[in-house]
């Protein structure tokens, strides 16, 4: 390791450190003028009501602020449930915007400095350290010592890597309140690009972009002698900090709605929501040309792309799911399990998510265009349902949080309803696929142990088989990192692409009798 280099991780490192002991530095108060400028209207004399008591006091800690806080407005919902007086529960959730009010810190005064030496720092710390990572190695894929490092084959590191990830995917999605420190050090960003106040959303936003873009550079450094991979993580850069983080920022500095052009359904599972739909329509052409792009990518983007290029040209192109894959997790891609039964609980349980999604999206859309309320309050449960379990426990902290456990692509292969309608296109009818020459294999087994989304490319390619599963995303590292030249990605005719019958070359394959 270069001096360079021990500075970045340094760098990093401290960085990284300064990020978790933030929301813990400064102190907490509310008054009644502050209760009713951040609840509704409809709330506001209930809420200053409520949260008399805490007029006039001083917390600590967030702890301790939002443990009175909750105190207080969970005895008066109780109460209300007890006595079954549900159109008097107040279900909205006032923690996040009253902690965020009331946070008094040196942070708040000087987020600028406190961004510079958190988040400043450890993208700094990164780009030096990957920077320099590759430079005195001659051009060619390097995974030297892979399996004996700590962070990358699930030793203490990559432990608490991935702990470290599950618990800010928690906070991030269930507890926003106790990051108020992080989201008043990114607020002037936010303003900035939106006009609007940082959330906690934007945080991630942010943080998720600066990731993919320092990780990227270690991509362009790994890479470098494949002008393949180095276009492909050029794309998902440009993707994620363009069409993900500043177009849906500058629209709602523009007044227009909030929209990720890039994000089609059913991984963007609420685009048919009610209040979508509303938005889109009340937003005049603007609102109508974003409804109409999102179904145009639905029902013709998809299937058109898909069958010239397969689900690469989204899932290692364009989606920031898979740039975060593809960057951040690659360190983590030959975790990935190749056994059978990994593929067999990944077909029931990817495929599952799609009909939930489907028929989540279609008794939405009955309940809008009919005027009445199919299943009673069934559809509001299942949209709390699939957010939770789907749009956030699983894409969230499983899919990102147990990168270090299970690869870079478990939310990819187990729970993206998109790549498994991009999956049955590309099955079944795409130009798409891997060939492979099966009399040049030497079965050294680099194509599946680096392939991100499970699949045994050895056991295609020592039978002469194509590849063309359908959780195949074409990222090319398996025809990357063989040293004989066996696979290639392919955009070719459909006759004989798929092949079922292997050519096997071995004792029992050929016999001649003397």
């Amino acid at each position: 390791m270069s001096i360079i280099q021990k500075i970045g991780l340094g760098m990093f490192l401290i960085g990284l450190t300064a990020f978790i002991i933030i929301p813990f530095i400064g102190k907490y108060g509310i008054s009644e003028e502050l209760v009713l400028a951040n609840t509704k209207d409809i709330h506001q004399e209930k809420m200053a009501e409520i949260l008399a008591p805490m007029y006039g006091q001083e917390y600590g800690s967030n702890f301790a602020f939002l443990s009175v806080f909750s105190e207080n407005f969970n005895s008066y919902n109780d109460e209300l449930k007890s006595q079954q007086l549900w159109d008097q529960v107040i279900w909205d959730d006032y923690s996040f915007a009253l902690a965020k009010a009331g946070f008094q810190s040196p942070v708040r005064d000087n987020p600028w400095l406190f961004f510079m030496l958190s988040i400043g720092l450890a993208v700094l710390g990164g780009f030096l350290y990957n920077f320099r990572k590759h430079e005195d190695e001659p051009a060619g894929i390097k995974n030297n010592g892979i399996f004996h490092s700590s962070l990358k084959n699930r030793g203490i590191l990559g432990m608490l890597t991935g702990t470290f990830l599950i618990v800010f995917y928690i906070v991030l999605y269930w507890f926003p309140a106790y990051m108020v420190a992080l989201v008043w050090m990114v607020n002037p960003i936010s303003e900035l690009i939106s006009g609007n106040p940082a959330s906690q959303w934007f945080l991630y936003g942010l943080i998720y972009t600066l990731a993919i873009i320092v990780m990227g550079i270690r991509m362009f450094r790994k890479y470098r002698g494949n002008k393949y991979q180095q276009l492909r993580t050029a794309s998902v850069m440009f993707f994620q900090t363009a069409f993900a983080f500043l177009i849906p920022e500058i629209l709602v500095l523009l007044n227009q709605p909030y929209f990720d052009f890039k994000n089609i359904w059913p991984l963007d599972y609420d685009f048919f929501y009610d209040y979508q739909i509303s938005t889109f329509l009340s937003n005049g052409s603007v609102g109508m040309f974003m409804l109409v792009w999102g179904i145009l990518l639905i029902v013709v983007g998809v299937p058109v792309f898909t069958y010239f290029f397969g689900k690469r040209w989204y899932c290692s192109w364009v989606c920031g799911c898979g740039g975060l894959a593809e960057t951040v997790g690659d360190p983590f891609r030959q975790l990935s399990d190749k056994s059978v039964k990994a593929w067999k609980y990944e077909r029931w349980i990817i495929h599952s998510v799609l009909v939930l999604a489907v028929l989540m999206t279609g008794v939405t859309l009955i309940n809008y265009f009919s005027g009445f309320s199919l299943l009673g309050n069934v559809t509001n449960q299942l949209h709390s349902f699939y957010g939770f379990a789907i749009g956030s426990a699983f894409a969230g902290v499983v899919g990102t949080g147990f990168y270090p456990f299970m690869g870079n692509r478990v939310w990819c292969r187990f729970g993206c309803p998109l790549a498994a309608y991009l999956g049955i296109v590309q099955r079944f009818k795409s130009r798409f696929r891997i060939t492979t020459n099966g009399g040049q294999c030497i079965s050294c087994g680099n194509c599946s142990t680096y392939c991100e989304m499970g699949i045994d490319v050895r056991w295609y390619a020592q039978r002469g088989q194509n590849i063309v599963r359908s959780s195949c995303v074409g990222c090319g590292v398996c025809s990357a990192v063989c040293p004989r030249g066996v696979l290639k990605l392919e955009n070719g005719s459909e006759e004989n692409r798929i092949n079922e019958l292997p050519i096997i070359i071995g004792n029992d394959s050929i016999k001649i009798n003397m």
